[in-house]
């Protein structure tokens, strides 16, 4: 079976070009010869988040005000790939050092996701970190209002249940992790 065509990008024109929103409109063709004048894109760095875990087994994670929801939520320890970040998992080292005051341990990739494939440009690259422990008073970025909290595993699996993690690209690799602690 062949994979599906890309489509046939006609013309682009940036609608805006701010740090948090680069809005791109694209006029595309389809495979079938279909034309579509007016495709939106919104285009950002890569993100990163990590499911920490201490030496005494609990998840590192952050409660937090977010604006568009207008709720505080449940989180990873998370953030954007800086220019000065060498790669993603050095952005997620130095994210988890900055949000919680931890840092050390084992660390792996865990899982890559996309926000939202059709609209967005960009990927979230997630990290396990086992064994991380504290090195540093955290320093979380002037416009972040963090209160650090950790979980045990069951903990972790009851903010899910309820509710309390709805932010997509943190619950995806929050349950691959507990799937994994469960064997499934």
């Amino acid at each position: 079976m062949d994979d599906p065509r890309a489509w046939d990008v006609l013309g682009s024109a940036y609608l805006s070009r701010e740090p948090w929103l680069t809005l791109r409109r694209d006029r595309v063709r389809l495979p079938g010869g279909a034309v579509i004048d007016d495709y939106y894109v919104l285009e950002y760095p890569a993100w990163v988040n990590v499911v920490a875990v201490t030496t005494d087994d609990r998840l590192m994670l952050v409660r937090q005000y977010r604006h568009g929801l207008g709720r505080v939520g449940v989180e990873l320890p998370a953030g954007v790939v800086d220019a000065g970040d060498a790669c993603p998992e050095a952005a997620a080292r130095r994210e988890l050092l900055e949000e919680t005051g931890y840092g050390n341990g084992t660390w792996r990739p865990l899982c890559v996701a996309s926000a939202n494939t059709g609209t967005h440009s960009n990927l979230t690259y997630s990290f396990l970190a086992v064994g991380v422990e504290p090195v540093a008073p955290p320093g979380p970025e002037p416009t972040e209002d963090l209160r650090v909290l950790t979980a045990s595993i069951d903990e972790a699996a009851r903010l899910v249940e309820a509710g309390d993690v709805v932010q997509a690209l943190h619950l995806a690799p929050l349950l691959k992790y507990l799937l994994i602690r469960r064997g499934g």
